[in-house]
């Protein structure tokens, strides 16, 4: 069955550093756009970064532009997240998405915390 797992969330101080991965399983990855999202507590899911299918074209919100970059291993099936210069307003947890037409996947998400 499809699985998107995320991992590599935690608890880091502001100005610190995460690295996100999302293993995905059960489709075929490399034709799919792959992206991160995040929610914060009482605040709507949010695009976070995005890739297309052969990593040639990446995309990202505004509040994390220069600070994040989002890639991908098609062969080890797997999306990836570096997340510098943390902040406290990162705080969230992000989840993996898969995306090809109407077809729609998601992980179940890794909590990020950044506090001092």
């Amino acid at each position: 069955q499809v699985q998107l797992v995320e991992s590599g969330g935690g608890l880091v101080q502001p100005g610190g550093s995460l690295r996100l991965s999302c293993a995905a399983s059960g489709f075929t990855f490399s034709i799919y756009a792959m992206s991160w999202y995040r929610q914060a507590p009482g605040k709507e899911r949010e695009l976070v970064a995005a890739i297309t299918s052969a990593g040639g074209s990446t995309n990202y919100a505004d509040s994390v532009k220069g600070r994040f970059t989002i890639s991908r291993d098609n062969a080890k099936n797997t999306v990836y997240l570096q997340m510098n210069s943390l902040k406290p307003e990162d705080t969230a947890v992000y989840y993996c998405n898969g995306a090809l037409g109407l077809i729609d996947y998601w992980g179940q998400g890794t909590q990020v915390t950044v506090s001092s």
